[in-house]
């Protein structure tokens, strides 16, 4: 990308396109173009293309997308197809008509099928059956592949998938109703070490193994793939090593100073049973994490408190 390239960043203050602008202002960009959620409505076809037609950006980062746990994306499920297929097609295909030099439409782990081999390569898209508490976010976020896998193949335009593992970070969401779960596992332990809770209860078994990658070494990569990555197929961010979710949970606990113990209610639903990401091509490709998983949570914990005043207990 060329330093004074117009750059727009589609989800720009959420946790990953914030992330993404962060790298890029420390990288000496400087022409963005962005709005809020509430400034320009993704949703919106006709909004979007106006707002196409009227900036022109030359390169555009789709991070913008509805995003929840396990609670929301089986509660809100037609939402979460609906609202994710209209960002996504919109921006997409504006992007094409307005002749965006290259598009970066982040994905997600869960495109996966839910008893797929692992660790998951690239391959195993569409191979098998999806996790029934996310299929419609991941049906959506295949469509989006396939969307420009599409639009390259009919107009050459150069649209980029890139699929990043479980993420967190700085301004994540730590909304208990609808967000992931390390920054929901933080707030829970911070609460319960506050108000002297005996116990913190926790969804399932503790079994799942997963896999976490901090939000600024995923706005590296990204980056680093928008230099250097122009090939049709999806390509996987992570870190490829893993842990399972008592383990994550023990460390969180370690990090927030909570003293008391960790119920786990097995009547809830696990989940994937583990989801470690083939991250080979990327590696191959020059690219590999720096933040290790005790030093990234230490740093999300300060940004949660940071914030806690909007999640008062």
């Amino acid at each position: 990308m060329e330093k004074d390239a117009k750059i727009y960043i589609a989800g720009h203050r959420g946790m990953v396109g914030s992330a993404i602008y962060r790298k890029l202002l420390s990288e000496g960009y400087t022409n963005f173009v962005v709005r809020t959620s509430a400034e320009l409505d993704l949703r919106n076809q006709e909004a979007v293309c106006t707002f196409f037609e009227e900036e022109k950006p030359d390169y555009v980062f789709l991070a913008a997308a509805k995003v929840g746990g396990i609670m929301a994306n089986n509660t809100y499920r037609a939402e979460f197809l609906l609202d994710n297929l209209q960002i996504q097609n919109n921006v997409i295909d504006s992007a094409h008509r307005t002749g965006v030099k290259k598009l970066m439409f982040l994905g997600s782990s869960c495109i996966y099928p839910k008893m797929a081999p692992q660790p998951l390569k690239e391959e195993y898209l569409l191979t098998g059956v999806l996790e029934p508490t996310n299929e419609p976010y991941a049906i959506a976020k295949i469509t989006g592949i396939k969307m420009c896998e599409a639009y390259r193949s009919q107009y050459g335009s150069n649209f980029i998938s890139v699929m990043p593992t479980n993420l967190y970070g700085p301004n994540d969401n730590y909304d208990l109703a609808n967000s992931h779960v390390l920054p929901a596992m933080i707030r829970k332990f911070h609460e319960a070490k506050v108000n002297g809770n005996p116990f913190v209860e926790l969804w399932g078994t503790g079994s799942p193994r997963r896999e976490f990658l901090h939000a600024d070494d995923l706005a590296e990569a990204c980056c680093f793939l928008m230099e250097n990555y122009n090939e049709p197929e999806l390509i996987n961010i992570g870190v490829g090593d893993d842990l399972t979710i008592k383990a994550l949970a023990e460390l969180i606990q370690k990090v927030v100073g909570y003293e008391g113990s960790i119920h786990w209610n097995t009547e809830k639903p696990d989940g994937t049973p583990r989801k470690l990401m083939d991250v080979s091509k990327l590696h191959g490709l020059g690219w590999k994490h720096k933040i290790d998983i005790e030093t990234g949570i230490k740093a999300t914990y300060q940004d949660f408190l940071s914030k806690m005043e909007a999640y008062a207990v």
